[in-house]
């Protein structure tokens, strides 16, 4: 059998070379074997949500699997018919449901035949991977404007390090993928701020909110903040700000952690987005990352700018191309142009 040989040790080297491979594994049907999974990172190897990640694209595609083991750093995916439905995915720790909902949520859309209905139990709120506010309000919107059909739930938060969250996520098939030009993101309309704490006495979040709307004044920045207590398992904050233009939506987030004052996390968040509105980009550097793979999928060109090429972008843009051959990703400073034959799908 012919398989994509795939170094997970490129670029970045994290787990976005093995999610963004499976992904593209379904939708395209051809296998692939990656080797060196997580090779230079501090625990290599598949970690639990990389598994849980593994295990619900083959279990969505019926899919072979060799190497899918706790620390294996080598992997073969062999997938098979999709198959939509009700599924229901663990990850056991507090490992990101946001990852393991990505992995699966393109090849559902543009291979199933069904609605499908998605329970995922894990972190919703950790480190390194998009928190739920960030799906809901800013990647979600954007999937939509592309043609995809989907809603979402929060259950319950799962903060590092009980975990213990869960999202429901429902997920209809579509038939072609729209491309998206943002050449221009037009004027700031309002930023809309949730300062929220689980299992925290709510004045921890005031305390949040108040920083947020001094920060963002002092800046002139136009804003509406709220306070939010969100049921969770363990205890954890977030303080989410997601920038309203006229043609774009821009998220920047910062989590709490111990012995880190919610003034602190207020002030992370905010750093982010004065940095941002201080650039000529159309979208955060996170969903420029996350859009490239559904970008790929799209009939014709796209293009958007952000305020700086990351090595998640890079490597996310190396992958894609391993596996669609007819797709070009172009990096001119800091606009990224992704462009497929409009005769392909």
């Amino acid at each position: 059998m012919d398989f994509i040989k795939i170094d997970g040790s490129i670029g970045e080297g994290g787990g976005q070379i093995l999610r963004t491979s499976l992904s593209l594994s379904i939708i395209t049907g051809k296998p692939f074997e990656i080797v060196n999974i997580r090779a230079d990172r501090r625990n290599p190897g598949l970690r639990p949500q990389h598994l849980t990640s593994v295990h619900s694209a083959a279990k969505i595609s019926s899919a072979y699997l060799e190497g899918a083991e706790l620390g294996s750093i080598r992997l073969k995916f062999i997938p098979k018919e999709i198959v939509s439905g009700d599924y229901d995915f663990d990850v056991g720790t507090a490992g990101a449901t946001s990852l393991v909902l990505q992995t699966i949520f393109f090849p559902l859309a543009i291979r199933g035949k069904s609605v499908s209905i998605l329970s995922i139990r894990g972190g919703t709120h950790v480190s390194w991977s998009p928190p739920y506010e960030f799906l809901k309000e800013g990647w979600l919107p954007f999937m939509k404007r592309m043609g995809f059909k989907a809603e979402m739930e929060l259950k319950r938060a799962g903060f590092y390090p009980k975990g213990g969250g869960e999202i429901i996520f429902s997920i209809e098939p579509i038939g072609v993928v729209l491309p998206l030009e943002l050449k221009e993101r037009g004027d700031l309309i309002k930023v809309f701020g949730t300062s929220a704490v689980g299992g925290l006495p709510k004045e921890v979040a005031e305390r949040g909110k108040n920083r947020v709307v001094q920060m963002l004044r002092e800046n002139k920045v136009p804003n509406q903040v709220e306070v939010m207590e969100l049921p969770s398992y363990g205890r954890g904050a977030v303080v989410f700000l997601k920038a309203v233009f006229e043609r774009s939506i821009v998220c920047y987030s910062a989590l709490g952690e111990i012995g880190k004052r919610m003034e602190e996390v207020a002030e992370e968040a905010c750093q982010k987005l004065i940095i941002f509105l201080k650039s000529d980009a159309t979208v955060d550097e996170n969903m420029a990352d996350q859009l490239i793979l559904p970008l790929a999928l799209a009939r014709g060109k796209s293009s958007f700018r952000t305020p700086k090429i990351t090595g998640h972008i890079r490597t996310n843009a190396e992958v894609v191309k391993r596996f669609l051959d007819d797709v070009k990703i172009e990096i001119e400073g800091n606009e990224i142009l992704v462009e497929r034959n409009a005769s392909q799908q």
